[in-house]
């Protein structure tokens, strides 16, 4: 039978992982496949600079419709990331008849509604499981291993930055910039980081696993995002000594009115899995009703954890090529005509259960006042405690953790507390996460 021919544009690190895998576990991927696969070609932008993977297998271009345009290529790899280019490579390869395969969650998040309609009507596959988790393959659990369960929550570290990052902060006593400084060096981290440190990419990714577990069109665009740039090692020690690790999570919950999206930094208990996540590992965990717990761990990024994703992809494309297209796997995990019109819930809908760090001045009467404020506004508080008076100025540190309060309450008296006068500039606030699956579905 004829081999199925890929073609990359991109060959940075994920894809030179790819290569190397094709190449040296083609015995294995092949008879996974039932057909032989070999990568022809590749679209990078300097031919002449040395990769890690074997070119010489490879017809380099700087030209990408050298592989779009190419009757002889059978499945597209994109690799190059970001939406303008991405996006004009994988329509146009799309319109030329090939099935194509993406690691850009960006993409997927923003734009996979149309991108997935047009390969629909062609008859082609888009995949990507690369897209969220590297080599987890948590987009085929979702999609395929739990489609007969019901998902109630989706909680996961789906950022490797800002997961090493948090890690190092806490493991070294150090402030956010050198541990980014860190990780940069360490070339976990981009040199422009935003999309990591500010929360863009875990909601990408949370966008992406929602749309897949409730039946939802993608909806970045309603995901609340928030990132870590505001976290210091004070917050992570006070963590520390209430028994909690800061880990920035992706959570989507499905609530009785709609579904909550939403991407932030959380207080979690140290005798839970998440919490032990460190490093660049990602773990996710998802609730079934008849599944139960389930929780799927590994390498978030890299360059072999996030092609043996792609290869994997390669394979399920491979498999399905002689088939009926309308007896493929939805891309979205359920038939397209078929996605509900679930709501997403505003943040400020969210029930969720605070830590609050304030400093004020050590008079007479100020528990009182804010505790009286935060009982106005029907905020329990489960634990209080005063730090040490700093004898320079007077002030003390509050250090509060609240049950379950829906966040606009919370808000308002966060308003409230910063306008007393023995309130010293603003309050911290950081959500908490909630272990107990049964305590949030409503």
């Amino acid at each position: 039978m004829k081999p199925v021919n890929i073609g990359i544009i991109g060959l940075g690190t994920v894809g030179s992982g790819v290569v190397r895998l094709l190449h040296r576990n083609a015995e294995e991927i092949s008879r996974r496949a039932g057909r032989s696969i070999l990568a022809t070609h590749a679209v990078v932008r300097d031919t002449s600079l040395a990769r890690d993977c074997p070119t010489h297998l490879l017809f380099l271009t700087t030209n990408p419709y050298d592989v779009t345009d190419n009757s002889e290529i059978d499945i597209v790899i994109e690799l190059v990331g970001g939406i303008g280019f991405a996006q004009d490579v994988i329509q146009r390869a799309l319109e030329n008849g090939k099935h194509v395969i993406t690691a850009n969650k960006a993409l997927i998040a923003k734009h996979g509604n149309e991108i997935f309609s047009l390969a629909l009507n062609k008859g082609l596959t888009v995949a990507f499981e690369a897209a969220v988790g590297g080599g987890i393959s948590i987009i085929k659990v979702l999609r395929e291993g739990l489609s007969g369960n019901f998902i109630n929550r989706i909680v996961g570290i789906i950022n490797s930055t800002s997961n090493y990052i948090l890690s190092d902060m806490s493991e070294n006593t150090v402030e956010l910039s050198e541990s980014l400084r860190n990780a940069q060096q360490l070339g976990y981290a981009e040199t422009d980081p935003r999309f990591d440190i500010e929360g863009i990419d875990a909601a990408h990714k949370l966008a992406i696993l929602a749309s897949i577990a409730y039946g939802i069109p993608l909806q970045f665009d309603r995901v609340y995002i928030e990132g870590i740039s505001e976290i210091t090692s004070t917050d992570i020690a006070y963590a520390d000594e209430l028994g909690y690790r800061i880990k920035h999570l992706g959570i989507a919950v499905r609530r009785s009115n709609g579904i909550e999206l939403r991407a932030h930094p959380c207080l979690v208990k140290k005798d839970e899995l998440l919490a032990t996540v460190n490093g660049i590992m990602n773990a996710i965990q998802i609730d079934g009703d008849a599944v139960g717990h389930t929780l799927h761990y590994g390498a978030g990024a890299g360059s072999e954890p996030t092609a043996s994703a792609i290869v994997a992809d390669i394979v399920d494309v491979v498999r399905a090529l002689t088939s009926d297209p309308n007896n493929r796997v939805p891309h979205l995990a359920f038939q397209p005509q078929l996605l509900s019109d679930l709501s997403i819930l505003d943040i400020e809908e969210a029930k969720i259960p605070f830590y609050l760090r304030l400093d004020a001045f050590n008079e007479p009467g100020v528990l009182a006042d804010i505790t009286h404020i935060l009982g106005v506004h029907l905020i329990s508080i489960e634990a209080i405690q005063q730090k040490e008076t700093n004898s320079e100025d007077g002030i003390v540190t509050i250090l509060i953790i609240t049950h379950e309060i829906v966040e606009k309450f919370m808000n308002e008296a966060i308003k409230e507390i910063e306008a007393l006068d023995c309130v010293s500039g603003r309050v911290k606030r950081i959500r908490l996460h909630l272990s107990d699956a049964k305590k949030i579905v409503s």
